[in-house]
Formats: C-alpha cells, structure tokens, sequence
C-alpha cells in the first residue's frame, strides 16, 4: 500500500521503466521487485546480465518472455513490444546497471509507445549520474550530464562547457 493513502500498488498492463542495482543488489527499490515478478515480459540489454540479477535477487526467470533490446537490434525489437504492450502484458524495460536511457538505447521505444497511446511507467531508483554527482563534493544545485563524450571530439566538447557555471557529469 502507499505510504500516504493506503493505496494498495496494481500492476496495470503497461511498459514499466525499471531502475535497477549500481553495483549492489539491494539497492532496487520493493515496487521494482513487485513489477519485475509480475512481469510478462522482460527487455534488456543482456539476457544473461539480466538473469544473473533477478537470480540474486531470488525473483523468477521462468515463466517468462526475455527480449535483448540494444543500439544494434533497437529497430527489429521495437515492433515485437508494441506488439506484446497491445496484447495487454505487463513489460518491464531494464538496464544492466541504474536508469534504464540514461546513456542507454531506448528513447524511440518511449516514444512510439506514447505516440500509439500506451501505457508508460518510471519506477524509479539507482542512477549513475546523481550517484556520482553526490558524492563529487561539488556543487548540486545546477548540474549538467553530459552522458559520454564523442571518441574523436572529447576536448572540443569540454571546451564548449568550460565557462558553464555548473558541474559537470560526464560518463567514461
């Protein structure tokens, strides 16, 4: 039930975003753990990452539809989840580590699925970037994330930031 009314927490036919663990597992949220076991179907960037979590987390991976979806596949799998979202299941989209399209393939799914009028969630949790941002010791009240910076073209991009008067988080 939630905290402040009593409401007790449905699962409704939808494409849950799930935050996941940075490094340790106990840091998933219990409505993580709630949707994931109701889960139809699960999208990620790697099955075996994936399994290896809900293992230790001691939720089922039986019973259940897994789908990679990455940079290199984005395209062929996002009509096999439209698919699924308009057959009513409950879909859960992680990441290997922390917010799922933070730095991660996904944002064209969001998309389409908002523009087809489905259901989309955000449960929240781990992110990289307020992780480290915490812990810096800089400034957090104006930020900037930067996700990460172009192979060729890193000290051209720093340079265009240089005299912003925030900190800056840059993934490597």
């Amino acid at each position: 039930t939630d905290l402040h009314n009593n409401k007790k927490i449905e699962v409704e036919n939808a494409l849950y975003v799930i935050s996941t663990p940075i490094g340790n597992r106990y840091d998933i949220t219990l409505r993580a753990l709630f949707i994931l076991q109701k889960s139809d179907l699960i999208v990620c960037e790697d099955t075996r990452v994936t399994k290896k979590l809900f293992r230790l987390l001691s939720l089922n991976i039986k019973d259940k539809k897994w789908i990679s979806y990455n940079d290199h596949n984005a395209l062929s799998k996002k009509d096999q989840i439209i698919k699924e979202l308009k057959n009513d299941k409950i879909i859960s989209l992680v990441s290997d580590a922390g917010t799922p399209l933070i730095s991660d393939p996904g944002y064209k799914l969001i998309k389409e699925v908002i523009d087809k009028n489905l259901k989309v969630y955000s449960i929240p949790g781990p992110t990289a970037v307020t992780a480290a941002l915490i812990i810096s010791g800089s400034k957090t009240n104006n930020f900037c994330f930067l996700g990460f910076l172009p192979k060729n073209k890193y000290i051209e991009t720093l340079k265009i930031y240089s005299n912003l008067k925030a900190s800056l988080i840059i993934f490597e």
